[in-house]
């Protein structure tokens, strides 16, 4: 688990956020960070893709903020 940034955070569609494993308290933490923080947010770095998600749907937010940006 590694976690840098926020640039790859996603909105999961609200009928596949469920199936997701939950957030770390890292992953949380960083979304804290993040423009447009939804109830379905998650980084893309940290959902593991398996058989079970084949469609999940995602969007991207309108803005983002890259940590790694100094």
């Amino acid at each position: 688990e590694c976690m840098a940034c926020s640039t790859c955070h996603v909105i999961v569609k609200d009928d596949w956020y469920g199936r997701l494993k939950p957030p770390s308290e890292e992953e949380k933490d960083l979304l804290d960070l993040v423009f447009g923080l939804e109830k379905t947010s998650r980084l893309g770095c940290q959902i593991e893709i398996t058989g079970e998600l084949d469609g999940l749907e995602v969007r991207l937010p309108k803005q983002h903020l890259n940590l790694l940006d100094g």
